[in-house]
């Protein structure tokens, strides 16, 4: 563990035209409201401090939204996949044991894709006698007129790092519950499957979003490097307005303005843009693509292409969003913020149809974080693992994970942490007392969401707990996973914690905490990320250990107090009764104590923040009849590659020390959240 050795101006006019030629969902209303129509309202942070009269699971609910129109994302296959780990130079002992893991192998879904929820509940109904039959996307105005929308005026003109932090948890929060509504089939028929448009569209009708005010250069609360997973995440962060256009810019007609000026441009390789060098880019303007009424034409110096060309001559500074292919996902792209670029010069020339293009090199501001050449980085290490700069070794876990994890130190002369035996399932002296008797399920073709059949999908209270893609919908006292005695298979999907690490993870030796762990994979909000390992004890043992002065740094303790935040959906914005998926408290019916000192896994490296980007969540799953407790981690937000992971160590007990005479460790973690220690 840590230390261990381990505007007030209107928005821009939105383009209708276009709007006209996408099927819409319901209406063609347009998805970006006058900024001054939102009541205003104080956003915290999700995770505080509180504003008076209000709990730190403040609600994020509002009335029900208009529809927006449908915006596709391409598709485009990856660029590379990890290779195999060469052979290691070194290895920790890895012990001969078997292996009860489940592997999952089933494809990837899109970006809206989940799966979840049952059909036998009636919600939001004003009187017990009366049962309406209605879509369950439908809003009930007896609930939702009860909430409010936690952003004020300021906020939406000018944002912070918290209050984009509040937005995106939010949004991603809802989405995916309408991912999971979208993939339990209780879209009414004939209405676009986009969880984040829908998402997007009911928090923008009513403002909440931020850094509205369009402006030149910096974003206030977004920072380079800061990765999104759909284009409806930058505008409401108000780092790119334009939900499908490339270029977006300031000024020129109806402007005050005498010209238009570019603020931000989306590079997504739609057009021959060149993107390998990792300080300039060769992005080509918009206009002239083929339709279905006309061929390929020459484009014009207009609208995007001519602010381009203003931005050029008054020399301003344009943010560069660049999109990566995801590699999870080929149907996506994830969007990676690059920081400020200047225009250098620009030309035309002949496209490969023929037509002539635009063309406009921007060269990066020096001085920035890098962010796109660390991704360049990253493609050839996994080429070439030797190619890392400071390895020590390929894979610490002698292959005991399915996917390499390496160990790097560019720090020092430190060689590795101290000896430990690497196993990737925790040791149970005892089996884990659970009230209700533990049995599996019967569904040999694997679990189906709204399938009240299931026996773990009732453990589940009706809902699959993840997405089809494996993202956890909501954080719950205790989630309910398939086990080995369940016929549905290694590709059901609730397996998901058993399958092994999903993502190419790096213990690394930190600067002053120790080692720590970071992926060079993006890892997308509610993704599992690894399980915690090592020998379960009682509290008995705990203390006993602490007598003796056993410098035991590797405890993971659940009984410990914990900082509340919000990160579940709120059921209101969708009509839901409270009580569906509202409790986000960890409250395991047995605290689990386990020490990672002799025998753990890579999740013993993970550091400690007052302002973590991952959590954990008890998962429990029938093993020979036999139930057991396990310790998953999930990602908090998105989470860009080589960014630390960290969660939460907790405090005291929540009964207090209780005998246990815990170590208080001055913390290091540099938020501006931290409470200046954390227990051991």
């Amino acid at each position: 563990m840590q230390g261990g050795s381990g505007f007030n101006a209107v928005p821009p006019a939105f383009d209708k035209s276009r709007v006209l030629d996408v099927k819409p969902l319901r209406s063609l209303k347009p998805i970006f409201p006058n900024a001054n129509e939102a009541p205003p309202f104080v956003c915290p942070s999700p995770s505080g401090p509180f504003p008076p009269g209000y709990s730190p699971f403040y609600p994020f609910s509002m009335p029900p939204p208009s529809e927006t129109p449908e915006v596709n994302q391409p598709e485009e296959p990856p660029t590379w996949t990890p290779p195999a780990a060469p052979a290691p130079i070194r290895s920790f002992r890895t012990p001969e044991m078997a292996n009860g893991d489940v592997d999952q192998s089933g494809k990837e879904a899109g970006p809206s894709n989940s799966k979840k929820r049952s059909s036998s509940r009636t919600r939001g109904s004003t009187s017990s006698q009366k049962k309406e039959k209605r879509s369950k996307f439908e809003l009930n105005p007896a609930i939702t007129s009860n909430y409010v929308v936690p952003i004020s005026q300021a906020q939406r003109d000018d944002g912070s790092r918290d209050v984009v932090d509040c937005v995106l948890i939010t949004f991603e929060g809802l989405r995916r519950r309408l991912s999971q509504l979208e993939d339990a089939k209780e879209v009414p028929s004939g209405l676009a499957r986009r969880s984040d448009l829908r998402a997007a569209n009911i928090l923008m009708t009513k403002g909440f979003r931020t850094n509205m005010r369009k402006r030149i250069g910096v974003v206030p609360g977004v920072e380079i490097g800061d990765i999104f997973f759909f284009r409806m995440e930058l505008c409401m962060v108000g780092l790119h307005s334009q939900s499908m256009g490339g270029i977006d810019w300031i000024g020129g007609k109806g402007s005050l303005d005498e010209e238009p000026l570019a603020v931000s441009i989306v590079s997504s390789g739609y057009y021959d843009d060149d993107a390998e060098d990792k300080d300039v880019l060769i992005y080509s303007g918009q206009g002239g693509a083929m339709t279905r009424d006309k061929p390929v034409g020459d484009q014009k110096l207009e609208r995007g292409n001519l602010a381009l060309e203003r931005s050029m001559r008054r020399a301003n500074e344009v943010r560069v969003i660049r999109g990566i292919r995801d590699v999870a996902n080929p149907n996506a792209k994830i969007y990676v913020y690059d920081g400020l670029y200047v225009i250098q010069e620009s030309w035309m020339e002949k496209g490969k149809s023929g037509a002539n293009t635009f063309k406009y090199k921007l060269v990066r501001v020096p001085g920035q974080l890098e962010a796109f050449a660390v991704w360049k980085s990253i493609e050839k290490w996994k080429e070439n693992v030797s190619s890392r700069p400071g390895l020590i070794l390929p894979d610490l876990t002698s292959g005991a994970e399915t996917i390499a994890v390496s160990l790097v130190n560019d720090i020092d002369d430190e060689k590795g942490p101290a000896y430990f035996t690497y196993c990737s399932t925790p040791k149970y002296s005892k089996t884990f007392a659970i009230v209700q008797s533990s049995y599996g399920c019967s569904c040999r073709k694997g679990c189906a969401a709204g399938d009240l059949n299931c026996a773990c999908i009732r453990k589940n209270s009706g809902d699959l707990p993840y997405t089809a893609n494996g993202v956890l919908v909501s954080r719950k006292p205790l989630v309910y996973e398939c086990g080995p005695s369940c016929p549905c298979g290694p590709n059901c999907k609730i397996r998901v914690s058993q399958s092994g690490l999903k993502v190419r993870l790096e213990v690394f030796k930190t600067k002053d905490r120790g080692w720590g762990i970071r992926s060079y994979d993006p890892i997308r909000a509610g993704a599992f990320i690894c399980e915690y390992t090592g020998e379960v004890i009682d509290k008995d043992r705990l203390k006993k250990k602490l007598q003796e002065g056993d410098n035991d740094e590797y405890i993971f303790d659940s009984s410990r107090s914990y900082e509340p935040f919000k990160w579940n959906y709120e059921p209101g914005l969708l009509g839901e009764e409270a009580t569906n998926g509202a409790s986000e408290d960890s409250d395991i019916p047995s605290p689990i104590i386990m020490t990672a000192k002799d025998f753990g896994n890579v999740a013993r490296f993970i550091n400690h923040s007052c302002n973590p980007n991952v959590f954990w969540q008890p998962v429990i799953y029938e093993e020979n009849n036999e139930s057991f407790l396990h310790i998953a981690f999930f990602a908090v937000r998105h989470i860009p590659p080589m960014a630390e992971l960290t969660y939460d160590y907790g405090t005291l007990p929540q009964e207090g020390d209780n005998g246990l005479n815990l170590r208080k460790k001055k913390c290091l973690c540099g938020s501006s959240k931290c409470r200046g220690y954390f227990v051991l």
